[in-house]
């Protein structure tokens, strides 16, 4: 049997492949190496049920996920996973190779993920090159679901949201400078607290502050991690991730401003790459 997981920070998709079928669909928190320690990884996967129970039928396990990008990095996943999966070889690799194999159409490009960080890659079908680094919540991550999540957070404690917008903070999603504080400074994860505002943010989408907002991280974004390849003009840029998905507009906006070709937007890669898998295997 095939396993291939697709992770990001906050959650993993699961597909289980058997005789180049697929089988079953599996959800887990997700596994940033990181943010996650083996002890941790190790007892999220005991506690999926379904999992668990075909742990020991596994005989091939891939998993992409956001933070493996070093053997130490990937280490702390494979160990955590070979005490559940012990009849398995286990491949771990950087969710860059998953957003370019997911989006390769047989022709060098750009691929980007927008998720709960961003971060971007240049792939020819055999060589991966990331011209800059992803630099993390607190440094970059421009665009992605942290990012806008502290913005907002950020304008509220600034009072520069619009009145209805920060009504609603208070009144619905019980937000206040306390509890910012508390889960930012003091609580594990404060990337996925800054991105679980995403949902809330789509619902104003429609506002002048957010689609400025969105934009204005789109353009962020692209600059840094898509015109930093010399032929940027001249190929497609593909994207992967719910916000590329949802804030499609903003997206074209800002590639407009700055001539990137949008190719595909792909919301789900975890598809795309398990037929990649059963193709190849």
């Amino acid at each position: 049997m095939l396993l291939v997981v697709e992770s990001g920070s906050t959650k993993s998709d699961w597909v289980l492949v058997e005789n180049k079928a697929i089988t079953h669909n599996f959800k887990t928190m997700g596994f940033n190496p990181f943010f996650h320690d083996e002890k941790i990884i190790h007892q999220a996967l005991k506690e999926n049920t379904g999992l668990y129970q075909i742990a020991d039928q596994v005989t091939n396990l891939f998993f992409y996920g956001a933070g493996c990008s070093s053997e130490e990095m990937n280490n702390i996943i494979k160990n955590a996973f070979s005490k559940i999966f012990s009849n398995a070889t286990i491949e771990v690799e950087h969710d860059l190779l998953a957003c370019a194999l997911a989006t390769y159409e047989e022709e060098p490009a750009i691929s980007c993920i927008i998720g709960t960080g961003s971060n971007s890659c240049y792939f020819d079908g055999d060589q991966l090159i990331e011209k800059v680094p992803a630099l993390g919540y607190v440094l970059g991550d421009e665009g992605s679901g942290s990012y806008y999540g502290k913005k907002i957070l950020t304008d509220f404690l600034y009072n520069k949201l619009p009145n209805e917008i920060k009504t609603d903070l208070i009144d619905n999603q019980q937000i206040s400078k306390n509890v910012i504080f508390e889960n930012i400074y003091m609580k594990p994860n404060p990337n996925v607290y800054l991105a679980s505002f995403m949902p809330f943010i789509a619902k104003y989408k429609e506002t002048d502050y957010v689609k400025e907002m969105v934009i204005k991280g789109m353009y962020h974004f692209m600059e840094n991690h898509v015109c930093c390849y010399d032929n940027y003009k001249e190929v497609k840029t593909h994207f992967i991730g719910s916000l590329s998905e949802v804030f499609k507009n903003e997206l074209f906006i800002a590639a407009d401003q700055l001539n990137v070709q949008v190719g595909s937007i792909i919301q789900k890669p975890i598809d795309n790459l398990v037929n990649y898998h059963i193709k190849h295997s």
